[in-house]
């Protein structure tokens, strides 16, 4: 793995002045949560415990990083907690074990709740923030649903391509992808 995209999987990125995005063991440094005032970490894994700091909120996204979780079952439980947390001025640090596919969905999905964007934009809006994101297929495919629920239609599509069925947001950005993810 390069030194770059280690040190990209490794931060904290802020999403919005309410939502942070990382890895697992973000989660274990109080100091850096206090300091980004964050009061509830929402941990997407079942493979990592919460740290039960004090006066700290946590809620449990039970699942594994793979394309048949059913990841959608949270995006509604998950994106109102972090609207919520964030009107009572507090922060929410959403994470699974790397910071790029279970989490990300969370944030996307929250995104095209409460700030009413669509995939695309969503997508752009964290990759931005967090360049490492990929979601699996399957989380693609669900966050591809939410988003006709939400909105009526789709701004993401799966397409075929060499390297297998993908978003098509990655097919309009492969280049860029190649050399962190091998396409």
């Amino acid at each position: 793995m390069s030194s770059r995209l280690i040190y990209l999987l490794g931060g904290i990125a802020q999403i919005t002045p309410n939502l942070f995005l990382s890895r697992g063991n973000v989660a274990s440094n109080r100091s850096l949560l206090l300091s980004k005032g964050i009061t509830c970490v929402v941990n997407a894994t079942i493979e990592l415990p919460n740290f039960n700091w004090p006066h700290m909120e946590y809620v449990k996204v039970p699942l594994a990083d793979m394309p048949h979780s059913p990841i959608s079952l949270y995006f509604d439980s998950v994106a109102d907690k972090i609207h919520s947390v964030g009107r009572k001025r507090g922060a929410v640090l959403v994470h699974c074990a790397a910071g790029v596919s279970r989490s990300a969905s969370l944030c996307l999905a929250y995104l095209m709740k409460y700030h009413r964007v669509s995939l695309a934009e969503a997508h752009a809006w964290v990759k931005a923030r967090r360049p490492v994101i990929r979601p699996n297929g399957g989380f693609w495919r669900q966050l591809i649903e939410y988003e006709r629920k939400l909105f009526g239609r789709n701004s993401v599509k799966m397409v075929q391509t060499p390297y297998g069925v993908i978003p098509d947001v990655y097919e309009r950005d492969r280049r860029s992808l190649a050399p962190y993810w091998g396409l």
